[in-house]
């Protein structure tokens, strides 16, 4: 089976109507982010065929066709099935009590050369072609019939699900075994078990049947067969005379064909050497030869002219001196000239930067010395005002009193405290700190003006004697660089004539450019008239060859026109001379058939003294002759003999009852389907193991032993390794091999048949890492160049994807899913 196109609608994630054309896709992969719908194309190619889906868990999981909130689901598959093509439609829908079923399914067989385009056009389901299944319930049998396996054997040999890829390979001995009665049918011969019993009563009624007829059988005469046999004689004796003339008859023919084909070779010769002619100008080729070899040397001294010439240019271009130096010392006098004006500009501003500094270090200076003298007086007014409020001990106390407060003296509430006295001494020890204090602030924060200003101007002055001493730096490395150097207009002088003395090298170069092409073209003509020389001694040689049998003369090698003329004059002797040969050959064909015509007429008169016609072939005629007479006699033997027959015809009928009868009793033991699947078993496994072995580069063969799968690694002096030791790709080339032994073994193994023409992978290829992504990429390219299927892949991996050359990219939004094919 290999599916051609498919058509969605509301189905699963794709709500809109999608196409997938896979017309041309041989190799090819479905691509697309996680979640986004690659595995429900192949989905819908299961719907389509069998009505339901892996991952369905069965025909119940109908629900999930339709995509969310729709009410119906539409998927059309045409795939092409043992040289016929086919198109499966399904249609789902959900009723008004929300109930999913099948509203319609049918398989179509369509015409021969059917253009599936032309589906775009909204066709009737008439003009598909013939109706194989017209409801959900002949749709099994159909596509049977058409792909030739059921939905089991489909989603193992066709379409491979997501996880369930290595199954096979890893299963348990009685899983798999169970796994292979399902691919094969095995329920089969429980039907043959009661034919076998149905059969042995049919044997037992045929034996009774013939028992009737053997008891009513009579004798016949015995002078009919005398007279029979008598009549066999009579045609033996006839036979044997034909057949003593018919070899003489041969060998005249023989000798006749014989002198007829001499002839036919003689002229056949004659033919031969009849044709041999020199071709028209064979004699110009040389001299075209001679007169190509002249210009080519004319062509190679005018070359080494120009080659001279423009040697001498590069050796006078090399003497003017390095064009780079002089550029950068023309470069070192533009610069001294800007460094002395900038040096100076520069070193005015130093001057200026000097003097501002020091004026704003004496600022400083001066700021921190009335900082020192107010925190003096700061001091003085601190020690003022504790003398004072130890002279007044009340004022001192009141001060530490608030209103509504306990006295820490008499421990009395005082409701509200007196205000000191405007003369007492705290009051103006307070009053000399508060103005000592002010004053001591605004010192220091004129201190940290002059600070911050003084360090601004000592990094202006850094900054300006770095410049300074740089440019000074360069000024002095560039008078060096220029110390004993041309001018500047000397230096001008010297890069004109460079230029000069270039541009005369280009048109030097220019003229042994053309100088060569000329010499090519003289080569080509001269490559060209040689080749017609040759060409004229291959022809020559040619049908030389042809009259090798008649052993031609040598030929002059340094003249092909006098070996052409050689050729012909020895070719025109030859064939005078076997033209006189043909008189007596002509001779000897009419005394051959005249001999061959006797022979004829003496085979004429034996069949008239027999009474019977003559015939073109005596031998048949004979044969038949005998044949009717001892038919004849072999009527008469048979009816006396049929009573034997009977009687063994009898014990046949026996025979037959007993086998069909042990047939179903051991059919009916579990015995013969453990060997039935031993022997399955076998043959998958020798399949497998040859397709390993090409996957692999003859890396690993495939063995079993009690039910278990192991590899041979030849790269390891044949050592016998299980199955579950495999890297992730060898174990994808190891499943991939059972797979396609399934595929190709099923249809000799199993009781239906299958058209197996397409593999689809749906596997989780982004957990293998890279170099196991790179074998099993090759291994699906090596697949693919076997060109013997259709070959699939579903991936979301880029570096695989992008190895296929046919790419179907699914993409889904908010909506709706979409695919669109990318590559060739």
């Amino acid at each position: 089976m290999r599916p051609m196109r498919l058509d969605m609608a509301g189905f699963t994630v794709f709500r809109e109507e999608t196409t997938v054309d896979f017309t041309d896709a041989d190799f090819f992969a479905l691509v697309g982010p996680t979640g986004s719908g690659k595995s429900t194309v192949l989905d819908a190619i299961c719907f389509a065929l069998y009505g339901t889906v892996p991952r369905w868990g069965g025909a119940r999981g109908l629900a999930n066709a339709l995509a969310p909130s729709a009410t119906e689901a539409r998927v059309r598959l045409v795939f092409e099935s043992a040289g016929d093509r086919y198109v499966a439609t399904r249609v789902v829908r959900r009723d008004g009590r929300g109930t999913v079923k099948t509203a319609n399914a049918g398989l179509q067989l369509m015409p021969p050369g059917f253009d599936v385009t032309k589906l775009d056009t909204g066709l009737s389901p008439e003009d598909l072609g013939e109706v194989l299944a017209g409801t959900p319930a002949e749709m099994e049998a159909a596509v049977l019939e058409a792909v030739g396996l059921p939905y089991e054997q489909f989603t193992s040999c066709v379409v491979l699900p997501q996880g369930q890829f290595a199954d096979f390979l890893h299963a348990k001995p009685a899983t798999r075994q169970q796994i292979l009665v399902n691919l094969l049918g095995l329920g089969v011969y429980e039907e043959v078990q009661k034919r076998a019993t149905e059969r042995a009563g049919k044997a037992e009624a045929r034996l009774e049947q013939v028992d009737r007829v053997l008891a009513g059988l009579t004798d016949v005469d015995d002078t009919a067969l005398a007279g029979a046999e008598s009549a066999v004689t009579r045609a033996h004796e006839l036979a044997g005379a034909v057949t003593e003339a018919v070899p003489e008859r041969d060998r005249a023919r023989t000798a006749a064909r014989e002198a007829h084909a001499a002839l036919a070779a003689l002229d056949a010769d004659l033919a031969v050497l009849d044709a041999v002619r020199a071709p028209d100008g064979v004699a110009e080729v040389a001299r075209a030869v001679a007169g190509a070899r002249t210009g080519v040397d004319q062509a190679a001294k005018a070359v080494a002219l120009a080659e001279e010439r423009e040697e001498k240019l590069r050796g006078e271009l090399a003497g003017a001196g390095d064009e780079s130096a002089l550029r950068l010392l023309l470069k070192a006098h533009a610069d001294r000239d800007r460094l002395t004006g900038e040096v100076e500009s520069v070193a005015a501003t130093l001057a200026e930067a000097e003097a501002e500094h020091e004026a704003t270090v004496a600022a400083l200076a001066e700021a921190r010395a009335a900082t020192e003298r107010a925190e003096v007086e700061l001091e003085a007014a601190f020690r003022a005002h504790e003398d004072a409020k130890t002279a007044d001990q009340a004022v001192a106390l009141r001060a530490q009193l608030t209103d509504g407060a306990c006295c820490p003296v008499c421990e009395q509430m005082v409701p509200r405290v007196p205000a000191v006295p405007a003369g007492s001494a705290v009051a103006r020890a307070v009053s000399a700190g508060k103005a000592a204090r002010t004053a001591s602030d605004a010192a220091k924060r004129r201190a940290q003006e002059c600070d911050t200003a003084a360090r601004e101007r000592e990094r202006t002055l850094v900054r300006v004697r770095a410049r300074h001493d740089q440019l000074r730096d360069r000024l002095v490395e560039v008078d060096a660089q220029l110390a004993g150097a041309a001018t500047a207009e000397a230096l001008r002088h010297d890069l004109a004539e460079h230029a000069r003395l270039r541009t005369a090298l280009d048109e030097a170069a220019g003229a042994v450019r053309a100088g060569r092409d000329a010499a090519r073209r003289a080569r080509g003509a001269f490559e060209a008239a040689e080749e017609g020389l040759r060409a004229a001694w291959r022809e020559f040689d040619t049908v030389r060859d042809r009259l090798a049998r008649f052993s031609p003369p040598a030929a002059d090698r340094d003249d092909v026109a006098a070996a052409w003329t050689g050729l012909a004059e020895w070719a025109g002797a030859e064939a005078d001379r076997r033209r006189a040969d043909r008189v007596d050959l002509v001779a000897s064909v009419t005394a051959a058939e005249a001999a061959a015509e006797a022979v004829e007429d003496r085979i004429a008169g034996i069949f008239a003294v027999a009474g019977l016609p003559p015939d073109d072939d005596p031998v048949r005629a004979a044969t038949v002759a005998v044949e009717r007479a001892e038919a004849a006699h072999r009527r008469l033997v048979e009816r006396r003999e049929q009573a034997a027959e009977l009687r063994e015809q009898r014990a046949g009928h026996e025979r037959e009852t007993r086998v069909a009868r042990a047939l179903a009793g051991h059919l009916r033991a579990n015995n013969f389907e453990r060997w039935l699947l031993a022997e399955a078993l076998d043959v998958l496994v020798d399949g497998a193991s040859r397709i390993l072995r090409e996957l692999s580069g003859g890396q690993y063969d495939l063995v079993h032993d009690k039910g278990e799968f192991f590899v041979v690694d030849h790269h390891d002096a044949g050592l016998r390794r299980g199955v579950r030791t495999l890297s992730g790709g060898e174990t994808f080339q190891a499943s991939l091999a059972l797979a396609l032994a399934l595929s190709e073994q099923l249809a000799g193994m199993s009781t239906t048949a299958a058209s197996l023409e397409s593999i689809v992978l749906d596997e989780g290829f982004g957990t293998l890492d890279a170099a196991t992504l790179d074998t099993v990429a090759a291994t699906l390219e090596g697949l693919a160049a076997r060109g013997d299927r259709m070959v699939g892949v579903v991936t979301h991996v880029p570096a695989l994807a992008e190895r296929i050359p046919v790419r179907f990219e699914v993409r889904k939004d908010a909506r709706s899913a979409r695919v669109e094919r990318v590559g060739l």
